[in-house]
């Protein structure tokens, strides 16, 4: 590690006009801290914004759970009310990691980073949340944009995200060993406008399919997934697994999660 400055933001406007000084924001740090350890990243100032408590906290509003940007992934995995309106996105915050990871990371920080291979935009994008910041609302479909890469503008700091509520949810991942990151994970959300389905860790970024939407649309049971040809040609291949097992997996994995949404596993 090198010398840097570390200050605490007391508000989102306080947290922005640091960062427009030249401050690096500092959410769960779970990316940011490891990447500064390599030598990957070196800024010279931290902004923490963990005493920012409109950041913080999980609620129903009407039709939809809405979670703070800063609430810990730990706080969303056993908070009662969104266990039982979406617990596929409980369910998805308790596979997170380890413990540690948990009780520092936050789910505003990690749909910013956007890993490619990380479990939260998956259920972002699977129960077309909005993501709210100091400026906009934003769309997920519009949200993410390929690996590391979001809407996000300069200054703009998201404050909490509105996952509408859906009839049924699962999430099921096959997790990368040793980092827990998802090899491949499946997110799935039954609605009234249809079954969405959003797929993570296949290749540079967090995707829907439209076959295996199209295809539990119609008929939302693990036996309708059989039908759904997923192509290899869009998926990465890497030491942990090739382009054409994690085509198989979005198979398995998208079972998986149907089967949890329908309370069998």
């Amino acid at each position: 590690m090198y010398g840097f400055s570390f200050d605490r933001a007391s508000s989102v406007q306080d947290a922005v006009a640091k960062a427009a000084k030249g401050a690096q924001l500092l959410a769960g740090g779970q990316t940011l801290l490891a990447s500064m350890k390599q030598r990957l990243a070196s800024p010279e100032s931290l902004v923490d914004l963990a005493a920012i408590a409109d950041l913080q906290g999980i609620c129903k509003d009407g039709n939809a759970m809405v979670i703070g940007a800063m609430t810990r992934h730990q706080e969303v995995a056993h908070n009662k009310e969104l266990q039982s309106t979406i617990p596929g996105l409980a369910r998805l915050a308790g596979g997170i990691g380890d413990r540690q990871v948990r009780a520092m990371g936050t789910m505003g920080g990690s749909v910013a980073n956007n890993d490619p291979a990380a479990c939260y935009p998956s259920g972002v994008l699977g129960l077309g949340a909005t993501i709210k910041t100091n400026r906009r609302e934003i769309a997920a479909d519009s949200f993410f944009k390929g690996m590391f890469s979001t809407a996000l503008e300069p200054g703009e700091l998201i404050v909490a995200i509105r996952f509408p509520i859906p009839k049924a949810s699962g999430y099921a991942k096959f997790k990368q060993p040793a980092s827990r990151y998802a090899l491949l994970g499946v997110f799935v959300a039954k609605t009234d406008a249809g079954v969405r389905v959003a797929i993570t860790g296949g290749g540079n970024g967090v995707y829907r399919h439209a076959g295996l939407e199209a295809a539990l649309t119609k008929d939302f049971s693990a036996a309708a997934v059989d039908s759904v040809a997923v192509s290899a040609a869009d998926l990465t291949s890497d030491l942990h697994a090739s382009a054409e097992y994690r085509a198989q997996l979005v198979k398995v994995q998208t079972k998986r999660a149907v089967e949890q949404a329908l309370g069998n596993a």
